[in-house]
């Protein structure tokens, strides 16, 4: 990250704040440093149709729980990684016609979403307003993280990321 922020200063950045800097520029977003990688999200048609498959197919614990996430309008199962150096991998089901994943799944389904675990949404937010991405879906709680809000940003290229509000101490 060093090497982006020198890059960032050598245009004419503010030197004393260059990760705002490469904000204002449509550079990065997560520059504060707690965003992690939490997991990849597919969308498909049924959860328990395809689990068992998957989980060998990424070398992956599945504990066979499915959650119904009424706010979010899917289920959801999490397949934790053999080396935990790895991701974990998050199986999305629409829950309905209604399902904000429907049209995703009608196109193929798939990888469909990156996440990362911040500690402050609201600034995750703010730093991707200002990278240039797009705000989808505002704060709201989430019943597969026991109620910690997740959010959904956007890039111009069509990135979809989550974003989940790590637990406050």
């Amino acid at each position: 990250m060093a090497e982006f922020m020198t890059v960032a200063n050598e245009r004419g950045s503010n030197e004393a704040n260059p990760a705002h800097s490469m904000l204002a520029e449509g550079g990065s977003f997560l520059l504060s440093g707690n965003g992690v990688l939490h997991h990849l999200g597919f969308v498909v048609k049924s959860i328990s149709d395809v689990a068992e498959e998957f989980a060998a197919s990424i070398s992956a614990s599945w504990d066979g729980e499915i959650t119904y996430d009424p706010i979010q309008r899917v289920r959801v199962s999490f397949f934790g990684p053999v080396d935990q150096r790895n991701p974990v991998f998050e199986l999305v089901e629409p829950a309905g016609d209604d399902s904000p994943v429907i049209n995703f799944l009608k196109k193929g389904g798939g990888l469909h979403h990156v996440c990362y675990e911040i500690d402050d949404l609201e600034q995750g937010l703010q730093e991707a307003r200002l990278a240039g991405l797009m705000t989808v879906a505002l704060p709201a709680p989430a019943v597969a993280f026991g109620g910690r809000r997740i959010a959904w940003i956007c890039s111009k290229r069509r990135l979809l990321v989550e974003l989940l509000e790590r637990n406050k101490r």
